[in-house]
């Protein structure tokens, strides 16, 4: 068996077994909403795993944003951006995203993952270095090996060793700097005070990924440059369109002088067809909203402090999370297994994260919590939680 097929073999029995288990997890379809509750195989449930953190999902107002925009342009455009598929849409749409940043101008991409692979194999090239935080997201990785520039990484928020690796570059080499504002396995946010000031004195340029910061961190929501009290500190703001905004694609916001050259050189711009009205109509709706009803951030930050807090109390180990994105470890793949299954046999809706997408010896439950979210339903969570996770010995 050559060492193709002996790949997909192996994820295969994998797969297989965990499923023969009873204890296969994904791809499971959510078949009804109904705010905080979903219908997973027929059964209503309390989700812990969406990344709707602020309960957009289904809100009238973009909803009807969708429809109108089927309604006057179709279900698609003419092709891509720069030939026939530009609408007056996404050049609204981009227009409120770089207000919204506060950024001069702004981009969008078809998807999120494709937003990361495009804009830093855009930037950077074969003479180039490019210095990433050792858990950043997998397409922020995957466009820093397309680049073909020099691929560096510095251990997770080590702004020391960020540091060290900035000293040991030529000086006259380009340098962009890359990380996470979320990051999406921990909920642990980067050090943006200190990685702006190392990028300041070594001449690097600093691109952030704010998946999972966009309407969570800050007191508007608008993310970690508001969070810390630095406006202007990131040269190139990436964020998504489809966590908090319930819509779908990536965005990057900037100068006009970096929004002009990506349109021109990024082949996921160049080469893809446009985002679908739709979905441009809803991301601008969804933008307003979260301007126009600030009691969603401040539910959701509310609940996320008393989700962690809860979980600690309980004796479970959350790592750094300040976020939505709360970790529960469990170490060991098979805990992470059984403690999902426990808890979804009681319906809540959490789902495990083992190896490869995260480190060996830190399986985990990854529950995001929303701003829609009540008290009874974080309590009926971390009840449910603390009984499975005594049931397989996780806490004592």
């Amino acid at each position: 068996m050559n060492s193709i097929a002996k790949r997909i073999a192996e994820m295969n029995a994998r797969v297989a077994s965990a499923k023969e288990q009873n204890l296969y997890f994904y791809l499971q379809a959510i078949e009804k909403l109904d705010g905080p509750w979903v219908t997973v195989g027929g059964k209503r449930m309390l989700i812990f795993a969406s990344y709707s953190y602020l309960g957009l999902l289904g809100h009238p107002k973009i909803n009807a944003a969708a429809k109108a925009a089927i309604e006057r342009y179709g279900t698609g455009t003419h092709g891509v951006r720069v030939l026939a598929g530009t609408l007056p849409l996404h050049r609204e749409l981009e227009e409120r995203i770089a207000a919204f940043k506060r950024a001069e101008a702004a981009i969008v991409y078809s998807s999120g993952y494709v937003t990361n692979l495009t804009t830093v194999s855009s930037l950077v090239g074969r003479n180039d270095v490019v210095i990433c935080d050792k858990l950043n997201h997998a397409s922020i990785v995957d466009g820093c090996l397309l680049s073909r520039a020099k691929f560096l990484r510095f251990e997770h928020n080590n702004m020391k060793e960020l540091e060290r690796i900035l000293t040991s570059v030529d000086p006259a080499k380009s340098k962009l700097v890359v990380a996470d504002a979320v990051f999406s396995m921990d909920g642990d946010i980067i050090n943006l005070p200190e990685l702006s000031r190392l990028c300041k004195k070594y001449g690097a340029m600093l691109m952030i990924d704010e998946a999972h910061s966009l309407g969570v961190l800050g007191k508007t929501g608008r993310g970690i440059e508001e969070h810390f009290g630095l406006e202007g500190v990131i040269d190139v703001k990436m964020g998504t369109l489809s966590k908090c905004i319930p819509s779908v694609g990536g965005y990057i916001a900037g100068s006009k002088e970096l929004i002009t050259y990506l349109q021109h050189t990024s082949r996921a711009f160049v080469f893809s067809a446009a985002l679908p009205p739709a979905a441009a109509a809803a991301a601008k709706a969804a933008l307003e909203v979260i301007e126009e009803e600030p009691g969603r951030l401040e539910a959701l930050q509310r609940n996320v402090k008393l989700f962690i807090a809860g979980l600690q109390e309980r004796g479970f180990n959350t790592l750094n999370s300040q976020t939505p994105i709360v970790p529960i470890i469990t170490v060991d793949e098979d805990k992470a297994m059984l403690m999902t299954r426990l808890l979804q046999d009681v319906n809540i809706f959490m789902l495990p994260v083992v190896p490869p997408a995260v480190p060996v010896g830190t399986s985990r439950l990854r529950a995001n919590v929303t701003a829609v979210h009540s008290e009874a339903d974080i309590e009926l969570a971390l009840d449910a939680s603390a009984r499975a996770g005594k049931a397989i010995g996780v806490i004592p």
